[in-house]
């Protein structure tokens, strides 16, 4: 692809942006701001979210929406889901009709449920959905952007296209596989956020590895459930975009939303954890959207409802996670 441009100057959309630049000849990073825009290329490097990755020579920063997509190939979205829609009003007029649009943004809509390519193609007016694809793996930003090896999916409902981007996408380090199960890509990289906050209060009490080992797997089970009922295939949670991502989340101290629940941990009201963390934590409001979608569906999801409930409702957490424990005995593999 001769031009790509990224949407999003968080640390996700500047680390692809850096990523694609080190391959494409023209890469742009879209800024919010004319000042903004300024200070990226002053700077040569994202100070708030990266402040130590340089940026590459061939990757430029500007507001200009007629500059930045003017013959763009490739458009790739890394903003906060939540601010998905508003994006892309903001943006479709300017996206010229043959280009290929990819979500790297990992959450569900809260208003209507919506995963982020149903929200693309709604505000966009495209009607062709295989010429929007999505990108969900174990993608720490800030690993990925120090250059140290991570693997990633690229889902479209067109498997040519979804292996065009793919071929785009994929460095030396940074190694893509390509898939057609966008549904699935979707909801394990958006589900999984909830299940790290819970694995973050595991840590922050000092539990051991067999308490998180336990939580992981029932959490992966729920979020597989849900993704059966939304029409997915279970062989996606089991990949990179579901186990893998859920690890990742899960585990590092890179992971924000490992970060919440470890906060949480120490009795913090979320509202407090939220207003110091300095950045989005995709899990808070993904927890509200993946429990009105479980109703609908018909799905139970007990980590969910119950990290719902501390989130929303101030529910004690203690409480919660013993009533999780002392619920009815079933069979494991239920729902599956």
């Amino acid at each position: 692809m001769d031009k790509i441009t990224v949407v999003g100057t968080t640390a996700w959309g500047t680390t692809l942006a850096i990523l694609l630049a080190k391959k494409c000849p023209d890469v742009w990073l879209l800024a919010p701001t004319e000042e903004g825009a300024a200070t990226l290329n002053s700077d040569r490097k994202n100070q708030k979210r990266l402040p130590d990755i340089t940026f590459p020579g061939t990757l430029k920063v500007t507001a200009a929406l007629d500059k930045a997509f003017e013959r763009c190939q490739l458009v790739v979205i890394a903003v906060p889901s939540q601010t998905m829609r508003r994006n892309m009003q903001n943006i479709r007029d300017f996206i010229p009709k043959s280009a290929i649009i990819m979500s790297a943004s990992k959450g569900i809509e809260i208003d209507t449920g919506l995963r982020m390519s149903s929200v693309i193609q709604i505000t966009s007016g495209i009607d062709d959905p295989s010429h929007i694809c999505v990108l969900s793996g174990p993608n720490l930003s800030r690993e990925i952007a120090m250059g140290q090896p991570s693997a990633t999916v690229v889902a479209c409902s067109n498997l040519e296209i979804a292996e065009e981007v793919r071929n785009a996408v994929m460095t030396t380090n940074f190694r893509a596989y390509s898939a057609t199960d966008v549904i699935g890509v979707e909801l394990a990289g958006a589900l999984k956020n909830i299940i790290a906050m819970g694995a973050g209060v595991n840590d922050g009490w000092g539990y051991g590895y067999n308490s998180k080992a336990a939580f992981l797997t029932r959490g992966l089970a729920e979020i597989t459930r849900l993704g059966i009922a939304a029409g997915a295939n279970t062989l996606t949670f089991l990949g990179l975009a579901g186990l893998g991502d859920l690890v990742a989340t899960s585990s590092s101290p890179l992971s924000r939303n490992r970060r919440v629940g470890e906060e949480l941990a120490k009795g913090r009201p979320v509202d407090d954890i939220l207003s110091t963390l300095g950045s989005v934590a995709e899990g808070v409001p993904t927890a509200k959207a993946a429990r009105q979608l479980a109703y609908e569906l018909g799905v139970t999801m007990p980590i969910t409802e119950a990290i719902y409930k501390v989130l929303y409702e101030g529910y004690d957490i203690r409480t919660a996670a013993q009533e999780l424990m002392e619920r009815e005995p079933k069979s494991e593999l239920e729902g599956l």
